[in-house]
Order: C-alpha cells, then structure tokens, then sequence
C-alpha cells in the first residue's frame, strides 16, 4: 500500500491524487467496477436485474438484524441474510411453478418491509442511512485489501466456470444433458452476487447500486459482436465510469456512487445512439 501511495501523486499530479481518501477511492474504484462489469454481463444475459435489485434492497433487513443483535458495524448480518435470501429465491423458483419475477417480488418487498419495521422502532434510520447512498469516500485500508482478496476469488471462479454459467444462461436444458449441475451453478452465481452487493453497499448504496451492475453490462451489449467483446466492453465502460464518476463527485462535492452511475448512463446513452445511427 505504501508504495501505492507512493506510486499515484507521480503518475497523477493533480490535486485531488494528494489526499489519501482519494487515493483509497480511486483503488477501490479500480478493483469494483471490474468485478462489477464481469457480474453485470451474467445478470443481464440471465434477465437477473430485478433480482440483483432485490439482494440490495434487502441489505435494510440485514441492518435491522444486526441492530437487534447490537452489532456497531451490521456487515456480516447483512452478509448472512443476503445469502439465505439469495438461496431463498432459487430454491423457491426451482420448486414451484410460480414466474421468477413474482418470486422475487415475494422476497423483495418482505425483506424491505420487514427492515422497515425493525428500524422503525429500534430508532436507526438516522445511524445506518449511509447505506441508502454510500460513501466511496470513507474506504480503509482493510476494506481494499478484502476486496482484493475477493476481486481475485471472482476472477478465479470466473475462468473456470465461464463456459458452463454461459452455457446454463443460454440453455439450461442443453447444459443438463452436457452435464452441467445447472441448480448448483444458479446457486452458485446467486450467493457471488448477494456477497459482492451487500459488501459493496456501504460505499456504492443500495439505492444505487443494482444500476452500476447494469449500466455497464447493457452498454457493452450495445455494441459488442461477440462474447469476448461483451465482457471486454463492459469491464472497460464499468471502469471508466467508475474513474470519471470519482474524479466528477470530488470536484463537483457530490455523491461518488451516483456520479458514477450517472457516467455509466451517459455510456449507455452513447452506445444506444450510436447504435441505432
């Protein structure tokens, strides 16, 4: 880290690359929205938006559990119910012959409902409203080195599983009969997904943060002709508006997180225009 600290004021000279918490940010920047662009494309293959959307909605029930609880910092509350609602959905959806989308729905606005309740009489909207936008800006030095370790776990698990996710996004009865443990890969995909959300809430916000898992991912397929340039472009746009979300909000004094998503906007805005020209 300190040669990193070190290493950004040279190759950056502007002003805001002096501050410490900047510098934080901008390593956050670079090791979310990579991981972000990745999971985004799987999402929007698999039409999973509104169930990523659920996962962070559902961080105010995990809040709640760790305010009963008496936890300073409700993270691994969070963690744990997103888990248990993602493994909720799936087994729900595999076993009845209900929509996705009302299962979803089901969980989704239970969840927030019963967050709502819990922190309505225990007093702690006012505390934990920080997660509702999130603040980039607030990251240490142990949140990145845990998201390191984590962006390294999802690129692992990404090159080993790519073939058989796309595969089972594509068709799953055809990846059953190649094998594929389709139920144990959906699994699978939904935990990543509810771990790297609710992690990322307290910097991105739940209000927001299902829009920084699309943006990216729809805007690469604007435009990309074929797989590899899908999830090239989508890293690359998760990226860059990442970068010029966080160089915008210091200058600008506004929330990284919905600047950020505000560029990703803008990317998906070019794209769609360009597209249809």
């Amino acid at each position: 880290m300190a040669l990193f600290y070190n290493l950004i004021p040279q190759l950056l000279p502007f002003e805001w690359t002096s501050h410490t918490f900047m510098q934080n940010a901008l390593l956050a920047v670079i090791l979310i929205t990579p991981m972000f662009g990745l999971l985004g494309t799987m999402i929007v293959n698999n039409k999973m938006a509104f169930f990523s959307d659920a996962i962070g909605h559902s961080a105010l029930t995990g809040i709640a559990i760790g305010v009963i609880l008496g936890m300073s910092d409700p993270l691994w509350a969070m963690l744990i119910f997103s888990i248990l609602l993602a493994l909720g959905i799936s087994l729900v959806k595999s076993s009845t012959s209900f929509s996705t989308d009302t299962v979803i729905g089901v969980f989704s606005a239970t969840a927030v409902a019963l967050g709502i309740v819990i922190l309505s009489r225990a007093g702690g909207f006012a505390k934990y409203s920080r997660f509702l936008i999130g603040d980039l800006l607030s990251i240490t030095a142990n949140d990145l080195f845990m998201l390191f370790v984590i962006a390294i776990i999802i690129f692992i698990f990404w090159g080993f599983m790519f073939n058989q996710l796309l595969l089972v996004s594509i068709n799953p009865t055809l990846a059953r009969s190649r094998g594929s443990h389709v139920r144990l890969l959906e699994t699978l995909f939904s935990m990543i997904m509810a771990i790297i959300v609710t992690i990322s809430i307290q910097w991105v916000g739940l209000l927001i943060i299902n829009s920084l898992l699309i943006l990216p991912a729809a805007a690469a397929r604007n435009i990309a002709g074929n797989m590899r340039q899908y999830h090239l472009f989508s890293v690359v746009i998760a990226l860059l508006s990442g970068l010029a979300g966080l160089i915008l909000s210091y200058y600008w004094g506004t929330a990284t997180g919905a600047t950020i998503v505000l560029c990703s906007a803008a990317f998906f805005l070019f794209t769609l225009i360009g597209t249809r020209k």
